[in-house]
């Protein structure tokens, strides 16, 4: 794996590049993540696929998101990331928020070879408000050290019900860096907020009709601690109906697991859907 920055539309991207001989797979994580939270799907897929996974910006080592920051100006830089990385027939994998700019990429760009949607790109509500916005605190704290941040972002989790291991140590670590004597998250909470409040301008059927290329859905119903599922079977109906080519799976894990856990069923359902294709 080679680690190095693209510059796209004036900003400093990174980007984890994963040589494989197919694909290649652009790998765009959630909300509050970097290109670690896609650990598993690139070890999974890397070497017989090219992974590209990155940090987008306002996480990890790129540069800042900007001040009214939203998923749409994320599908901005994919979309030139792309074309600086001179991709032809990209297959996009997007957890979450990731989920919904690839959606939107793939509403654009006509090359798309074909979208995994982990878990997003789907009608949001009040429900993800109530689930998302308390886990945000942590951005703005002050911490003595990255393992202090680790272990309070420990407690956070184990609330919805993810099971600590050293991958997601090591996932946690490389979100903050030393400021001033302290150590914070590379982040600005007011800035992750604008990108979560853009989810809500997200339209599923407007999007999802312009999506010519074939789609996986995988579905987390499992219930996160004792909130239930991130997002409801129902909350995806416009994004199943507007596109003409979708396949939809569901897994018991819950939202986040999808990424801090390794899912086998997700894996080969992943695998299974780019064999045929």
């Amino acid at each position: 794996m080679e680690l190095y920055k693209v510059n796209v539309n004036g900003n400093d991207i990174q980007v984890a590049d994963y040589p494989g001989e197919k694909g290649p797979i652009i790998a765009i994580h959630g909300l509050t993540g970097t290109y670690k939270n896609m650990h598993y799907y690139a070890e999974k897929f890397g070497g017989e696929y090219r992974v590209i996974a990155v940090d987008l910006r306002g996480r990890g080592n790129s540069d800042s998101a900007d001040a009214e920051t939203s998923i749409f100006k994320h599908t901005e830089d994919i979309l030139a990331l792309i074309k600086e990385l001179k991709i032809e027939n990209p297959i996009l994998l997007g957890f979450s928020m990731g989920a919904f700019i690839s959606a939107l990429v793939a509403s654009r760009l006509e090359s798309v070879q074909s979208v995994i949607l982990l878990d997003g790109a789907a009608k949001s509500s009040d429900h993800q408000r109530g689930i998302v916005k308390p886990s945000l605190g942590r951005i703005s704290r002050e911490f003595t050290s990255k393992e202090h941040y680790a272990e309070e972002t420990r407690k956070i989790y184990s609330n919805l019900g993810i099971e600590w291991n050293d991958v997601l140590q090591e996932i946690v670590e490389y979100e903050v860096g030393p400021v001033d004597g302290h150590w914070e998250n590379k982040s600005t909470e007011s800035r992750i907020l604008s990108d979560f409040e853009s989810f809500y301008s997200f339209d599923p059927k407007e999007t999802g009709s312009k999506i010519e290329c074939p789609v996986l859905l995988v579905y987390a119903e499992g219930s996160i601690g004792s909130m239930g599922p991130l997002f409801y079977l129902k909350d995806y109906e416009e994004t199943q109906a507007s596109i003409k080519n979708i396949e939809t799976v569901i897994t018991d894990a819950n939202h986040y697991q999808m990424v801090f856990e390794e899912r086998q069923d997700i894996q080969q359902a992943i695998k299974n859907f780019l064999e045929r294709i």
